[in-house]
């Protein structure tokens, strides 16, 4: 795949970009290496004002680098801006949390004196998506930093411009060279680096297909990997919810970043008492919504990232359309501009075989199911082989405390936007992937857990 901006709302190329030859990956995994050897006995203090210089950075260029975003992947630019605004408090939280998760941790036993110490492990392979091209970076690179670790960033060959700026915005900062590095290369030459003995781990969020391929790759080596993976997220509203609140949320669940989230909600799963009010007022906010230039302020729903993402999604809905689906509004391509534009859209009535039951729609397409109750919902919920976030929606204490217990899901949001938060962890289960990102626990998933015992 070519190494290029190619901006999704015009399919204009506008910068392309030379992979790095192997000569210059070797070069890097020895700055990365000897950077690494300085680098871990850095003072966490040292580590967190770079990091606050960081987080400045991305505040007073928030607009520069929202357009980068915005003109490579296609998001709306005010919300790659809040993007960027989000990157900061990333850094910021484990500026500020760092040390004490990472202070030795006491405990009583036979010895003199016993305790768990979390020390670096090296260079930390990266493998990120275009979907939000600073955020997910951020995510990973201010605990790994924060905790003496280096990182190498393998970014989605659509956003090369971003992962440029994240390496600039890191060396700005003032952090040594080497400490982090964008690594321009295709996904093929991922394996060799997960062969190389100076890259002790490796993250990645992505496709179900790229993390089996990085984890086969990792396990070769038995080398730690963390991934977040795709979704097919819930989003239940039971007959005591609050309809005028499920609704609008609902709408931004399923459409935030022009629907190509893995934590959108995708699949809602509505009560049946309440299923065509619901319906009449989703269908409602769908069809008012502004679709158009990213750039535009008054834009809700940008174009799609590639042709191939608006292609498979199409092919999807017609699949589905063919099998029976009923589509209440959007259905096709819009044919009457240029770019990856697909309208927002909202299929249901689905019979069995249909897509809808098992595959990630990775677009602004919801998917509309009705339920007798709370078991029908928790079934149909469970019945994907993803499981990252779900949302529900109810009033009633035991329905929450039953869909908070029951729903197989890394996440549970009770009336609320399933989102991620520095300070929740973050992650899935089933073919969802596994680890967790943020918070102490995202911290401590590249780090030696080293035990102490002294007497």
């Amino acid at each position: 795949m070519a190494i290029a901006t190619t901006n999704p709302a015009t399919g204009e190329i506008l910068k392309t970009f030379e992979p790095l030859t192997d000569s210059e990956i070797e070069a890097k995994l020895a700055r990365s290496q000897q950077a690494y050897q300085a680098y871990r006995h850095v003072a966490m203090a040292q580590r967190a004002d770079w990091l606050k210089a960081a987080a400045d950075i991305l505040e007073h260029r928030r607009e520069e680098f929202g357009k980068i975003m915005t003109l490579e992947m296609g998001k709306t630019l005010k919300s790659a801006i809040a993007e960027v605004e989000k990157c900061a408090l990333v850094c910021r939280y484990y500026a500020d949390n760092a040390a004490e998760f990472l202070a030795d941790a006491p405990a009583a036993t036979d010895a003199s004196r016993s305790f768990v110490r979390y020390q670096p492990i090296g260079p930390v392979l990266a493998v990120m998506p275009w979907n939000f091209p600073f955020w997910q970076v951020f995510r990973f690179a201010a605990p790994a930093l924060m905790a003496g670790n280096v990182g190498l960033l393998k970014h989605a060959s659509n956003v090369p411009q971003c992962a440029l700026a994240i390496e600039e915005i890191f060396l700005q900062a003032g952090f040594p060279e080497g400490v982090f590095q964008t690594l321009l290369i295709g996904s093929d030459k991922v394996a060799n680096l997960m062969a190389d003995d100076r890259v002790k781990a490796a993250t990645l969020t992505g496709s179900e297909y790229a993390g089996a391929s990085l984890a086969a790759a990792a396990g070769k080596q038995i080398k730690k990997t963390v991934l977040e993976l795709g979704g097919s997220d819930p989003f239940i509203v039971l007959q005591s919810a609050d309809l005028e609140a499920a609704v609008a949320t609902a709408v931004t669940a399923r459409l935030l970043n022009n629907g190509q989230s893995c934590i959108a909600g995708k699949r809602f799963i509505v009560a049946n008492s309440i299923a065509d009010e619901f319906e009449q007022r989703f269908v409602e906010k769908f069809k008012a919504l502004r679709i158009g230039d990213p750039m535009d302020a008054t834009t809700d729903i940008g174009p799609l990232a590639t042709p191939d993402i608006l292609k498979d999604l199409d092919s999807q809905v017609q699949n589905s359309i063919a099998k029976g689906a009923k589509v209440l509004t959007g259905g096709h391509p819009l044919s009457d501009r240029p770019g990856n534009f697909y309208p927002p859209t909202i299929l249901t009535d689905f019979s069995p075989g249909s897509p809808a039951y098992q595959e990630e729609f990775f677009g602004p397409v919801a998917l509309l199911f009705r339920v007798a109750g709370i078991d029908e919902a928790i079934e149909l919920a469970n019945s994907t082989s993803f499981g990252l976030g779900a949302s529900a929606w109810t009033s009633d204490e035991a329905e929450r405390e039953r869909l908070i217990e029951e729903l197989e899901a890394g996440a549970v949001f009770i009336n609320g936007l399933v989102k991620s938060d520095p300070r929740l962890p973050f992650g899935g289960i089933k073919r969802s992937g596994y680890g967790r990102e943020l918070s102490v626990q995202g911290i401590h998933e590249f780090v030696n857990i080293k035990t102490v015992w002294v007497k």
